[in-house]
């Protein structure tokens, strides 16, 4: 089981993506503005964060950026969920440090898979170190 918050301002996008990861097994919460995403993952490190790259108060984007900048968050696994379609948006969030990026509307079952998958390869990274 791992702790996943995800940072998305639509509430049913959001809970859509959250109660699939609850149904396979993780903990997931669901906060709606960068801001507050950002002050959670500092206060209680999840195992991988969620971010929409519109949202109010800090955009999807910032909020990775600053991560990649923290002592202690650079490593966190991050994937972007969004409503951006384009390959520019998905260039920018990946050279910003995304580790993965998934449009909206999504399929909850590969969304699911996806999440999994990151927090595999999470593991081995840090078990190589």
């Amino acid at each position: 089981m791992a702790r996943i918050i995800i940072a998305d301002d639509d509430e049913i996008m959001g809970q859509i993506a959250c109660d699939a990861l609850v149904a396979h097994g993780h903990g997931a919460g669901l906060v709606g503005d960068g801001t507050d995403a950002l002050r959670v993952v500092k206060a209680k490190r999840p195992d991988l964060l969620v971010l929409d790259c519109n949202m109010p108060g800090l955009s999807g984007v910032l909020v990775l950026r600053e991560l990649r900048n923290t002592i202690g968050l650079a490593d966190l696994p991050v994937m972007m969920l969004t409503g951006r379609r384009g390959a520019k948006d998905e260039e920018l969030a990946m050279f910003a440090g995304a580790d993965d990026y998934m449009r909206k509307p999504f399929d909850p079952e590969e969304f699911v898979f996806r999440v999994e998958e990151l927090l595999t390869k999470h593991k081995a990274r840090a078990a190589v170190r």
